[in-house]
C-alpha cells in the first residue's frame, strides 16, 4: 500500500477524489528568515564583508549550491524586483542646465518622490565655478537625484548677486531647504563637504560617517594664529598645565 504522505501521481488522484486528505501546506518562508539564511551563507562563502542587498545576480549563482531552493529562487526574485527598482530610480546623472522658461516643468513637475537640487550660479565667481563641479560629480554618484543648474539672471529676473551662489533643494515640486549665498560655503569648500550639507536635506543618503567640515572654532583659531591649525582645546590644555 503507498504511503498517502508521498507525492505520487495515484495519490494526486485520490486527493482530488477527497479519499486522503490534501498534501500539508509548506511553511512559509518569511523575507526575515530568507535574509538570515542568505547572509549566513555569504559569510561562509566570502572572505570580505558583504551584505546580501549588494549581491549581483552572478553573486547568486555561487548561492545557489548552498541554499535552500525555494529559499534562493524566493531571493533571487527579490533581487531581481530590487534591482529594476533601482534601475528605474537612477534615471538622471548628469546636470540639467535650465532657464527660466522651463522651471515648472523641470522643478516643479519634476515627479512624485523625485528630489531635485538647483544651484543658481553667475559666471565669473569662483564659488559657483566650484560648486558646479561638484555637482557634475555629485548627479554621477547620485543618479537618483536630479541636480540642475542655472544661470541665476535667466531664471529667475533681477536676482541679486550678494546671494549668490544659491542652492534651492525641492522634493515632490515643494522647497523643501535652501542656502543663499556665500556665508552658507566655506571658501573653497570640497565635494564630500557639499555632498554632507545636501544629504542633511533628506534628498540623498551619503555613506559619510561625520561632518567633513572644519570646526568654526578651529577656524577662527587658525585666522587668530596666523594660520596655524593648532585647536583651541589643544591651547586651553596647554595653558592649563603650564
Amino acid at each position: 500500500m503507498e504511503n498517502p504522505a508521498e507525492d505520487t501521481q495515484w495519490n494526486d488522484v485520490l486527493r482530488q477524489k477527497g479519499i486522503i486528505p490534501p498534501k500539508p501546506k509548506e511553511a512559509e518562508i518569511t523575507e526575515e528568515q530568507i535574509e538570515n539564511m542568505v547572509e549566513n551563507v555569504v559569510k561562509t562563502y566570502t572572505s570580505k564583508e558583504q551584505k546580501p542587498e549588494e549581491l549581483e545576480l552572478d553573486d547568486l549563482d555561487n548561492l545557489e549550491d548552498e541554499l535552500d531552493e525555494k529559499v534562493f529562487l524566493e531571493y533571487r526574485q527579490k533581487r531581481i524586483a530590487e534591482m529594476k527598482a533601482s534601475i528605474k530610480s537612477n534615471k538622471f546623472g548628469e546636470v540639467l542646465e535650465i532657464t527660466g522658461k522651463d522651471y515648472v516643468q523641470e522643478i516643479n513637475k519634476a515627479g512624485e518622490g523625485i528630489w531635485v537640487i538647483l544651484h543658481l550660479y553667475k559666471q565669473g565667481i569662483p564659488l559657483s565655478s566650484l560648486i558646479n563641479d561638484h555637482f557634475r560629480n555629485l548627479a554621477h554618484k547620485f543618479p537618483m537625484v536630479k541636480f540642475v543648474k542655472s544661470l541665476a539672471g535667466l531664471c529667475i529676473a533681477n536676482y541679486p548677486d550678494q546671494n549668490l551662489p544659491t542652492i534651492f533643494v525641492y522634493h515632490n515640486g515643494d522647497l523643501k531647504h535652501q542656502f543663499i549665498g556665500a556665508s552658507c560655503f566655506a571658501s573653497g569648500i570640497k565635494q564630500d563637504e557639499l555632498e554632507w550639507m545636501l544629504s542633511e536635506t533628506g534628498a540623498f543618503k551619503t555613506k559619510i560617517e561625520k561632518d567633513p567640515r572644519p570646526k568654526i572654532r578651529d577656524a577662527l583659531f587658525s585666522q587668530l594664529n596666523g594660520g596655524h591649525t593648532q585647536s583651541i582645546e589643544r591651547q586651553d590644555y596647554n595653558d592649563d598645565s603650564e
